[in-house]
């Protein structure tokens, strides 16, 4: 038998219709063999994957697309794929669960040179000021954990889904083992893959819970995915994949359509209401320098949702905005805050806010938007507001991530094992490197949210010179008044003592 046929080709499409190319790749479930199977790549300024059909012998049919469908019937009558165990890690941000955990979270969230990063010559400055930091927001922060119940649910709903989608694989004759790994508390990630060796799990799929790619969320986490597979011989020989984003599946949309009907109809006149997504923002650079889809992919979701809406007679005005922001950095626009004030102005009188980034409650749904977000609302002249909740073990949800979960299992043993030999990282329908070049083919530095220092006539400088100056103006003035002496004395500006 001959061997397989790559016929992966480059598509440049027009940034205008980018968006309509849906990131999925297609591969036969013979295609078994060792070869691995590299996909698109497309212009900078389009951050999706064009369908890429690898069959035998066959010839690419690359077609546009919006929603990910899959056939529930056909799956669950699916032999298990091959032999091994099958396990599933789950990927998720975590968060404190008392309130003594919160500075110590927020040691390990600043801590990431994803979230926080310093020129290289400071480096060493990374964990201090990770402890300045956390230690100062700590108050502040443990104020709206203590709002919410004293710590994050995130935990115990991420536990939850875990189960779910446990018991969704088992219905679908996948007997597979799910794990929970959270990048900045317990269970971490560390503590997930120990566990996962410890069970031999033999093939693994890696499904990050945040609908939408972004670096500073699932990109984080890979890279940190990336450097204990290096170093770990037992996983250097486990099969695995990653599914990098699933916001276009059917599945996701229907879910999230689903929960916005129902709340709409608890509003007095439901065709008046403006749904408001709000997503978790990200600094504006990662997007127009470093490259990430996260931009495209959550104005693509927000279109498919409506879009399925649209399907269901529901024609509701509808806006995108980005909240969560901090640091002095540009961030993604328009600002939920700035945008519920402006709405407010121009007359809207009822609101429906979706949580579009999340698929967990957490403190940034339960206290941003549940309580400031909406006094904010009301004091802006908005009457009405209601929020959809989060996903959590929605039953729609949870049963289209294991069809995600069964689709992506063949590429488990097709795609990793030259990778294997290689000992290259985990195989996100190719490579870690490879999705990652998405947004960074040259593996740059990512640019930093929060700003420490540039040279150069930038704002930046600006920015810290004109702190500088300020400082040693204050220090002057205090001598001067101090001591008695000094140039403002001497120019008679100053009364002379002694």
């Amino acid at each position: 038998m001959a061997p397989p046929v790559s016929f992966c080709r480059e598509i440049t499409p027009s940034p205008a219709n980018c968006t309509s190319y849906s990131p999925f790749l297609q591969l036969d479930t013979q295609c078994t063999s060792s070869f691995a199977a590299s996909c698109l790549r497309l212009p900078r300024n389009c951050s999706l994957v064009a369908r890429c059909s690898l069959k035998w012998s066959e010839k690419p049919s690359i077609t546009p697309g919006a929603l990910l469908t899959s056939s529930p019937q056909q799956l669950s009558t699916n032999p298990i794929f091959g032999e091994g165990k099958i396990g599933v890690l789950l990927l998720n941000l975590g968060g404190p669960e008392t309130l003594e955990d919160v500075q110590p979270f927020l040691f390990n969230l600043f801590a990431d040179p994803d979230i926080i990063r310093l020129p290289r010559l400071f480096r060493f400055l990374q964990r201090p000021l990770a402890q300045f930091i956390s230690v100062a927001r700590a108050p502040k922060s443990k104020e709206g954990y203590a709002s919410i119940g004293g710590g994050s649910p995130l935990r115990r709903i991420t536990d939850a889904q875990a189960e779910a989608l446990r018991k969704a694989l088992w219905e679908k004759n996948v007997p597979a083992k799910v794990y929970v790994g959270m990048r900045y508390w317990h269970p971490f990630t560390e503590e997930a893959i120990e566990q996962i060796k410890r069970d031999g799990i033999t093939k693994l799929v890696v499904l990050p819970l945040y609908p939408q790619f972004s670096i500073s969320t699932s990109g984080s986490s890979l890279r940190l995915l990336e450097s204990i597979f290096r170093e770990d011989e037992y996983l250097v020989n486990m099969q695995h994949t990653v599914i990098p984003s699933w916001y276009q599946r059917e599945g996701y949309i229907k879910a999230m359509a689903d929960l916005m009907e129902k709340e709409l109809k608890s509003f007095e006149h439901p065709e008046e209401v403006m749904i408001f997504f709000s997503a978790h923002g990200v600094p504006l650079a990662y997007v127009e320098e470093a490259g990430d889809p996260y931009k495209a992919e959550m104005e693509e979701c927000v279109d498919l949702i409506m879009e399925e809406l649209e399907k269901r007679r529901v024609h509701n005005a509808y806006t995108l905005a980005y909240q969560s922001r901090v640091g002095p950095v540009e961030w993604l626009k328009p600002y939920t805050d700035e945008t519920i004030i402006e709405l407010g102005k121009k007359g809207v009188k009822s609101i429906l806010a979706v949580p579009i980034s999340f698929v967990s409650e957490h403190i940034e749904t339960l206290e941003e938007i549940d309580v400031e977000y909406k006094e904010l609302a009301l004091e802006s002249g908005i009457q009405n507001w209601a929020r959809v909740p989060a996903l959590g073990v929605e039953p729609t949800f949870i049963s289209d991530l294991a069809d995600a979960v069964i689709e992506s299992l063949p590429y488990v043993g097709a795609m990793a094992v030259s990778n294997l030999e290689a000992r290259q990282s985990l195989v996100p329908l190719g490579s870690v490197e490879e999705l990652l070049a998405a947004y960074d083919s040259q593996r740059r530095e990512l640019p930093p949210p929060v700003t420490v220092w540039e040279w150069g006539w930038t704002k930046s400088a600006e920015t810290w010179n004109g702190r500088a100056a300020m400082l040693a103006v204050l220090v002057l003035l205090v001598l001067e008044v101090t001591t008695g002496e000094g140039f403002l004395h001497q120019w008679g500006i100053l009364p002379l003592f002694r």
